[in-house]
């Protein structure tokens, strides 16, 4: 059968052989190819609009809550039970420089103790809980056998280990990290087995299929894919991670965010509790904007 030939199908080998006609080449710029540019800016644009929208009707509703606090304060005409925002910013000014309490740190050097606090322990249990999800999805056996010790405690309040880590570990900064690390893993470990069952079974399967191992397949491949799930159960444990430090440094700490805002309290220092309030809230916008910047680059379908 190898020397059979067919007119027909010479002829339209001879037809797929000729040269391009205008607007038809692999550098030219056809009627087709026009639209779909033309269509695909059109989308980007209504993207950044929409973006914008977003982003100015959340500022208005921010502008709106700081004018409603402002009012009910003067009405109200009592600065320790609900402070001005102007009082309290002016009271942020004051002692982000200055000691509070007088033996204690700046304003600025709390927030860095918080923060590595939480940096540090956070870091910990998500590669901890990534790594035990890993492995809870590539085996039934370790599966089965760490579910129920997470599904256990996963429940359980962080804060309710405070006092066991200050016996077993004393009162420095380790039970504070381990804290953290605690409520993260959990958390962690059961989104990343979420977003690898997710995975769809062609692309593993593609994977083995070209010779690659069961290790390559999981890290390039499966936790790859589920890499955008994976940081939206960052976000989330992020959240739980600043409300574990703030509770136990209002408990068992002489520095950090928690602690001055307890010290603030006892000495109704009002003014000083809604700044520290505000500095948490602020810095915990900024790493969640860090978090959404890498969550664009793991999932290029959502950028504008």
């Amino acid at each position: 059968m190898s020397g059979w030939y067919s007119p027909h199908a010479g002829a339209a080998v001879i037809e797929d052989a000729r040269p391009p006609g205008p607007g038809h080449g692999p550098g030219s710029d056809g009627p087709g190819d026009l639209d779909d540019r033309a269509e695909l800016f059109a989308h980007r644009r209504a993207r950044r609009r929409a973006r914008t929208r977003r982003v100015a009707t959340g500022a208005a509703g921010i502008a709106g809550l700081l004018v409603l606090w402002q009012a009910a304060a003067m009405l109200l005409g009592d600065q320790v039970a609900l402070p001005s925002v102007s009082q309290t910013v002016a009271q942020f000014f004051h002692y982000l420089n200055r000691p509070y309490p007088a033996q204690g740190k700046p304003l600025w050097y709390d927030l860095y103790i918080s923060l590595r606090r939480i940096l540090i322990g956070f870091a910990i249990g998500v590669a901890g809980g990534v790594t035990l999800g890993s492995a809870m999805s590539a085996s039934r056996v370790v599966r089965h056998l760490i579910d129920p010790v997470i599904e256990i405690l996963r429940p359980l309040p962080p804060l309710a280990f405070i006092p066991l880590f200050i016996v077993w570990l004393g009162i420095g900064e380790t039970p504070k990290e381990v804290l953290i690390v605690v409520g993260v893993v959990p958390l962690m470990a059961v989104m990343t087995v979420a977003a690898l069952d997710e995975v769809p079974d062609d692309l593993r399967l593609c994977a083995r299929t070209l010779g690659a191992s069961r290790g390559y397949t999981l890290l390039h491949v499966q936790i790859r894919a589920a890499l955008p799930f994976i940081l939206t159960g960052m976000r989330l444990a992020m959240a739980g991670a600043w409300s574990s430090i703030v509770a136990v440094e209002m408990i068992a700490a002489t520095s950090g965010l928690g602690y001055v805002i307890q010290q603030a309290g006892d000495y109704l220092d009002t003014a000083l509790v809604f700044a520290g309030i505000l500095v948490i809230a602020i810095t915990a916008l900024v790493i969640d904007v860090g978090l959404r910047g890498l969550l664009l680059l793991a999932d290029p379908s959502r950028r504008g």
